[in-house]
C-alpha cells in the first residue's frame, strides 16, 4: 500500500548528443540531442523506495523544464503519498490548476510536461509500493479507483464518469477469457488478454532505419539489420524535399517487400494542401498511415487531409504533440485521425492518458503510441499493455514505436514489448 511523506524532490537535466550521428532527425528538428528532465521523489519510509519520472525533451529547453518542476515542487513536498493516490483526480488538478502557473500553460507547454515529469514519478513510487509494474497496478485496479484518478473536466461532453465505467466493466468481464489471439500461424484458442501479452508481448515497430539525416548506406544497413532481427513494420520520416522522399520510400519499400508494413512521418511540415499533394505523390508506396501531416493544433486541418487520403488508403496519425485531453477530444470529434498516438510525457502523464485512452475506445479508434525518446519506450508499454488487457482487447492496426537514444526497451522476441513483472516502470 502506499506510504510515506514525500521529503525530497530533486530533478536532473540529462541530455545526449545524438544529433552528431543525425539520430532523431526528421523535416522540422533536424539536429535533436535527444534529453529528459529526470525527476526523482524521495520518501520518510523505511522501504527507501524513490519514484522516477522524466518528461522527453531535444536538447535546450530543457534547463526550462527543470525550472517548471522546481516551481511545483511546493505541490509535493511534505504531502503524504497515500493522501496524494487517494485523491489522485484532485492532486492531479491542484498541479494543472495553479493559480499562477496554469497561466503559462493551462495544460500544455512546458508547465505540463513539468507536471508529467512529477506524475510519472509518483506513479512509478506507488508501483513500486505495491510491488507491481504500473500496468499490473492499473489493470488490478477496481475501475471505480481506476476513474478517480481521471480529471474529466472538459470532456464529459463525449465521455462522462459511467461511460468510462462501462468500458472498464466490459473489460473486467473479457480480460480472464475474451478473445482467441490475434496471431497468424498460432492455433486458434482462448486465452486471456493478460496471459497473451506475458507470453507474446505488444506489437512495435521501427523508425531507426530511417531517420531524416541518414545516408543511403546507413540506411540499407540498418534497414537489412533491423529485417535480420525479424521487424516487420517501418516508419520513414519524409517532408523535406518531395524527390528526395520519393527516392528513399522506394529504396524502403523494395528493401522491406511488398507485405511488410510501411509508415511515414512528416512531423508537421506541410501546410494542408501540401500534405494532400505531397501524399498523392509518396501513394504508390502503400503507406499505411501519414503521420502528424500538419500543425499539430490544426484540427480541422487534420480532418481535411484525413478525408482526402481515405480514396488512396492512406490514414492520418497523430498526437505525440497534442497538448491535452481535449485536443484529442476535438480530434476524435471531427474524425481528423485513423491511428491515435499517445504520449507519456507530453499528456498529464498516466491521469491523462486514461482518459484518451478511453476516449479512443468509445470512438473506436486504435492506439498506437509514440515512444523513441528518451524513455518513452519504457514508460508507453504500461499504458499500451493495460490498454490491450483493459480496454481495446484488439490488436487491429495497432503497433508501439520503438527507437531511441540511451538503453532499449525490453522486447520479447522480433519486434514486440515485453510484459514485464518488475516493479515500477522500467
Amino acid at each position: 500500500m502506499a506510504r510515506g511523506r514525500i521529503s525530497r524532490l530533486s530533478v536532473r537535466d540529462i541530455r545526449f548528443p545524438t544529433s552528431l550521428g543525425g539520430h532523431g532527425s526528421d523535416a522540422m528538428h533536424t539536429d535533436p540531442d535527444y534529453s529528459a528532465a529526470y525527476v526523482i521523489l524521495e520518501t520518510d519510509a523505511e522501504d527507501g523506495l524513490k519514484g522516477y519520472g522524466i518528461t522527453f525533451t531535444l536538447g535546450r529547453g530543457t534547463e526550462v523544464v527543470v525550472c517548471a518542476v522546481n516551481a511545483l515542487a511546493h505541490h509535493v513536498l511534505n504531502r503524504d503519498v497515500g493522501d496524494i493516490v487517494g485523491d489522485f483526480r484532485g492532486f492531479y488538478r491542484q498541479l494543472t490548476s495553479d493559480g499562477q502557473l496554469r497561466w503559462i500553460g493551462p495544460e500544455k507547454g512546458v508547465v505540463h510536461l513539468a507536471t508529467a515529469a512529477v506524475l510519472n514519478a509518483v506513479w512509478d513510487l506507488w508501483a513500486k509500493q505495491e510491488g507491481k509494474p504500473l500496468w499490473k497496478l492499473l489493470v488490478d485496479m477496481d475501475p471505480r479507483r481506476l476513474l478517480s484518478c481521471i480529471d474529466f473536466r472538459y470532456i464529459t461532453d463525449v465521455l462522462t464518469e459511467e461511460e468510462a465505467h462501462e468500458i472498464l466493466q466490459r473489460g473486467q468481464v473479457g480480460k480472464r477469457e475474451r478473445g482467441a489471439r490475434e496471431t497468424p500461424d498460432v492455433d486458434e484458442h482462448h486465452v486471456s488478454t493478460e496471459e497473451q501479452m506475458l507470453t507474446e508481448g505488444y506489437p512495435a515497430y521501427t523508425t531507426s532505419c530511417a531517420w531524416l539525416g541518414y545516408p543511403d548506406a546507413t540506411l540499407q544497413q540498418l534497414c537489412s539489420e533491423a529485417l535480420k532481427d525479424g521487424w516487420t513494420r517501418f516508419k520513414v520520416k519524409v517532408g523535406a524535399d518531395l524527390q528526395d522522399d520519393i527516392r528513399r520510400c522506394r529504396l524502403i519499400r523494395n528493401m522491406i517487400g511488398p507485405e511488410k508494413t510501411l509508415m511515414m512521418d512528416a512531423n508537421q511540415r506541410w501546410d494542408v494542401p501540401e500534405a494532400v499533394e505531397w501524399m498523392a505523390r509518396l501513394a504508390e508506396f502503400r503507406p499505411l498511415w501519414i503521420e502528424e501531416p500538419t500543425s499539430p493544433d490544426d484540427i480541422l486541418g487534420h480532418a481535411a487531409i484525413s478525408k482526402a487520403l481515405a480514396p488512396l488508403g492512406i490514414g492520418v496519425a497523430t498526437g505525440e504533440q497534442c497538448h491535452n485531453r481535449v485536443i484529442f477530444k476535438q480530434l476524435l470529434q471531427a474524425k481528423a485521425l485513423q491511428f491515435l498516438q499517445i504520449d507519456s510525457c507530453r499528456l498529464g502523464s498516466v491521469n491523462e492518458n486514461l482518459a484518451v485512452l478511453l476516449m479512443a475506445k468509445k470512438f473506436d479508434v486504435p492506439v498506437c503510441p509514440h515512444a523513441g525518446g528518451v524513455g518513452l519506450c519504457e514508460l508507453v508499454q504500461h499504458l499500451i499493455i493495460f490498454d490491450f488487457i483493459s480496454v481495446s482487447a484488439s490488436l487491429k492496426d495497432s503497433s508501439s514505436k520503438q527507437d531511441q537514444g540511451g538503453v532499449p526497451a525490453n522486447l520479447d522476441g522480433p519486434a514486440s514489448f515485453e510484459g514485464r513483472e518488475k516493479e515500477g516502470q522500467p
